[in-house]
């Protein structure tokens, strides 16, 4: 019983500007597994540091700090595509009370 809807904001069933965008925005899911790539990397970078193996921590290190970048940019533009398209449905629809923007 997925939404098929185009739109990330949910706006029948809430008030609140940016509630279950995570759920209902699926271009999310491959930004959070990259960060969660990105934590299970500096746990191995980290534990090769503990057992002194630098070249393994280093390599770890930085393919989770790559991780943590890439993630974290996917979700920013995510996130502003959601914003544009949440004030092109206040323009569309102006007789819906629109509250100011959060974020």
């Amino acid at each position: 019983m997925g939404d098929d809807s185009k739109d990330p904001i949910d706006h029948a069933r809430t008030t609140r500007q940016h509630a279950g965008e995570t759920m209902k925005n699926g271009a999310n899911a491959p930004a959070l597994i990259i960060m969660a790539l990105g934590v299970m990397a500096m746990v191995f970078g980290l534990a090769a540091f503990a057992t002194g193996a630098t070249t393994a921590g280093s390599i770890g290190a930085t393919i989770a700090i790559a991780a943590y970048l890439v993630g974290g940019v996917w979700l920013f533009a995510a996130h502003r595509r959601v914003r544009v398209q949440e004030i092109r449905w206040a323009a569309e629809h102006p007789q819906a009370e629109a509250q100011p923007p959060t974020s």
